[in-house]
């Protein structure tokens, strides 16, 4: 986008703020992807959310976009916002949200666009939209420019591995398993580059284990994981939920850590658009973004876990059992270990503690682990590259016209220096001494 053209949307988001109001929470409402009413399961049926009066001078340039996500619990907030008629309250009556059998299949579609028999953007992993945008992993290596507006959640992942293992009982220690794995034993992550990947390495460079050269690190489809691990094709694998939990409840595995422990309240699923659909149309992505933000506050209140699971459960979005979902939607996780978590502390947030705000200094980390990795070059221009993909102005956008507080809109694009578990620290403002002092990567 142009200068011009954002400071252009600047100034036309702000006179949003009061035409709206802030949803502190949603109807009991639940639309399919077509707008027709269903009701959510296990209730009563519902009604949509009612549309609020849109200023005609702010209203989006097009009421229709198709997005797409990937059957995990931390797509919630764009199946909410579409079961609860959220994208509809803004203006935007024609959104589709539509299921993606694995991450590359989003990033084809996303290379099409809709225009194309594609989508327009989808719940992502938040490193993919920076590598779309360098075209590292588009085809023909053809940069598609991608714009990220809003975290979808933090924590909520886990590093599973196992039966067999079960005995060494590993947690955020990976090194007993360096003599325990052997050489190229199969680890499954979903996509090269992306955040199971990086959480994964992470933790295996910490315990010692060289991912490129003791292991062989393969990529699978998120709701393949525990199939694959029953027919023996892997010996661990980095997933989000619920497919940790439902490896646990077969009794085909154990968690060893939820990612939290390796990073308290880390980054983790995005949701990004075309970055010329952007462009095309300023108002519908600051409308998109708000009802996503309204249905992030939703999904984070206790009271509404439930009704949450049950939606996102149905065959139509996740086809997993609510009892897979439930627990560690609540903070209940069973390790399968005997280790038990009442009230886990590093949980899935979508809104609490700015879960939902698109940190540019969390971005910078992504960049420089992919450049740890070989995935980048190490001569990419980290700042340009998140100050070109990464729309927080869309986002504080957003939070300004729903009437969220002042104190829930943070000032500024960093979030400071993070500690990892191993006490390793990654300042920001300097990505190439946290580089520099890593004993174990590729670059």
């Amino acid at each position: 986008m142009s200068n011009l053209s954002r400071r252009k949307f600047i100034i036309t988001a702000g006179a949003t703020a009061a035409g709206t109001l802030l949803a502190h929470g949603c109807s009991s409402s639940s639309t399919t992807s077509n707008g027709s009413a269903t009701p959510a399961a296990g209730g009563p049926s519902p009604s949509a959310a009612p549309a609020v009066n849109i200023n005609p001078a702010d209203a989006p340039e097009v009421t229709a976009a198709k997005l797409g996500f990937i059957a995990l619990t931390d797509a919630a907030p764009l199946i909410i916002a579409q079961e609860k008629g959220l994208f509809a309250k803004y203006g935007m009556k024609d959104v589709q949200v539509t299921k993606q059998a694995s991450w590359p299949v989003t990033r084809d579609n996303l290379e099409l666009g809709s225009d194309k028999g594609g989508i327009d953007g989808a719940h992502i992993l938040s490193p993919m939209p920076y590598h779309m945008t360098l075209g590292t992993i588009t085809k023909g290596n053809q940069p598609v420019p991608m714009n990220l507006v809003a975290r979808l959640n933090t924590n909520g992942q886990a590093i599973s591995l196992s039966k067999k293992y079960l005995d060494l009982k590993v947690g955020t220690d990976s090194a007993p398993l360096k003599a325990a794995f052997g050489q190229n034993l199969p680890v499954a992550i979903t996509f090269p580059g992306g955040t199971h990947d990086l959480w994964m390495r992470y933790w295996l460079a910490a315990g010692g284990i060289n991912p490129d050269t003791d292991v062989s690190v393969i990529p699978i489809p998120p709701p393949q994981m525990v199939a694959n691990m029953k027919s023996g094709s892997m010996e661990a694998f980095c997933v989000g939920e619920p497919w940790n939990a439902q490896l646990v409840t077969q009794k085909v595995g154990y968690t060893a850590l939820v990612t939290g422990e390796l990073w308290k309240d880390h980054p983790e699923k995005a949701l990004a658009l075309r970055g010329d659909w952007v462009e095309k149309n300023p108002k519908a992505a600051k409308a998109i973004t708000m009802a996503v933000l309204e249905a992030q506050q939703w999904c984070d209140k206790a009271e509404n876990h439930d009704e949450m699971c049950q939606i996102i459960s149905q065959d139509k979005w996740l086809k997993v059992p609510v009892a897979d979902i439930i627990g560690r939607s609540k903070g209940q996780i069973d390790y399968g270990t005997g280790r038990i978590e009442a009230a886990s502390p590093v949980a899935m947030k979508f809104w609490a503690d700015n879960a939902s705000y698109p940190y540019k200094s969390h971005d910078a980390w992504f960049l420089a682990e992919n450049i740890r990795w070989g995935y980048i070059p190490a001569t990419t221009d980290i700042k340009a590259t998140v100050d070109k993909v990464n729309r927080e102005d869309i986002w504080k956008a957003a939070a300004t016209a729903l009437g969220v507080p002042a104190a829930q809109i943070p000032t500024t694009s960093s979030r400071g220096v993070e500690t990892f578990f191993d006490g390793v620290k990654f300042d920001p403002e300097k990505p190439e001494e946290y580089l520099k002092g890593l004993a174990i990567k590729k670059a």
